[in-house]
């Protein structure tokens, strides 16, 4: 069978457990599930527990006609979950331990990226936080000549230093928020700190990145590119902000998307922006329900 995806999609689906209800997500999950609700067909690479959360996750996968080979079966793990409040608008999160995810099979996973041949690979750094998982997603990166996106998704796990400097080394792309670009500054380049474009160029240089994308929330995003002194930015349109749980995904995903459809870096950079801030119109990551993903689609296709 020949089961080929141009965008592979390694991490975690989980249960976000807000104190009003439980929805599915997971930052590579969402991922996966907005590319998905935009035309492309994403495989996730991804471990659930057997039981009733485990079906959720794969249940929506199949209602958006997304495949499930590459998400593992966990009989002795939980699916992950994690308890999320919300101030000012802004997400905090508390992720328990010890979730299937954390549980990743390197050889199945392998497996699955070799049958699918991505053009196109996206991971994070939460579903490192074992030394299990870390090896499945190493393992998986290396049986593809995918480009890379890193999506640095930076949680508190242990050893964050080193899982960031390691998964920095085998990226194309670093996709992350500002707060994360100043932890990566004072981990990497203390001394150029306050100079965030002088912080980039030295990254790019000591981990031979192509691009870094930082995404700024309402002050929207900037863009350095290596070998260059060009620098994009644009602004975040404005909306009546829900909350903001997903944006940073959605941008992620559209990156992902116009990487993909041969957009301009232009054009897919103004689109991940605006299509981050309708997700913020939302209640949580994700609504199958909602018309902003044929909206968006109508828009780009003129």
């Amino acid at each position: 069978m020949n089961r080929s995806a141009r965008i592979l999609v390694l991490g975690e689906a989980l249960i976000d457990v807000f104190p009003d209800r439980e929805i599915i997500g997971g930052a590579p999950f969402n991922v996966a599930r907005n590319l998905a609700a935009l035309g492309a067909s994403p495989l996730l690479v991804s471990r659930v527990g057997a039981g009733p959360a485990g079906e959720l996750v794969l249940g929506q996968m199949r209602e958006l006609g997304m495949p499930v080979h590459g998400v593992q079966r966990d009989r002795e793990h939980l699916t992950g979950r994690v308890r999320v409040s919300l101030e000012n608008g802004q997400p905090k999160y508390f992720i328990e331990p010890d979730a299937a995810w954390d549980w990743l099979d390197a050889e199945s996973a392998v497996a699955s990226v070799r049958a699918a041949r991505p053009a196109l690979a996206y991971f994070g750094t939460l579903a490192q936080r074992s030394v299990t998982s870390r090896e499945a997603v190493r393992a998986s990166l290396a049986a593809s000549p995918a480009l890379r996106l890193l999506d640095l998704n930076l949680r508190g796990i242990d050893d964050e230093r080193e899982v960031a400097r390691a998964s920095l080394e085998l990226a194309d792309v670093l996709k992350l928020n500002e707060e994360e670009m100043a932890a990566l500054a004072g981990w990497f380049v203390p001394d150029l700190r306050e100079n965030e474009a002088a912080v980039a160029a030295a990254l790019m240089a000591a981990f031979r990145l192509q691009r870094i994308v930082v995404t700024r929330g309402a002050d929207g995003w900037s863009c350095y590119e290596a070998g260059s002194r060009r620098v994009m930015e644009g602004p975040s349109p404005k909306v009546v902000v829900v909350d903001a749980v997903g944006a940073g995904d959605a941008f992620a995903a559209v990156l992902l998307l116009g990487e993909m459809r041969g957009w301009s870096l232009e054009s897919t950079l103004v689109r991940a922006a605006e299509f981050a801030a309708r997700v913020c119109t939302l209640h949580g990551a994700f609504d199958p329900a909602s018309g902003i993903y044929a909206e968006a689609l109508e828009r780009w296709a003129q």
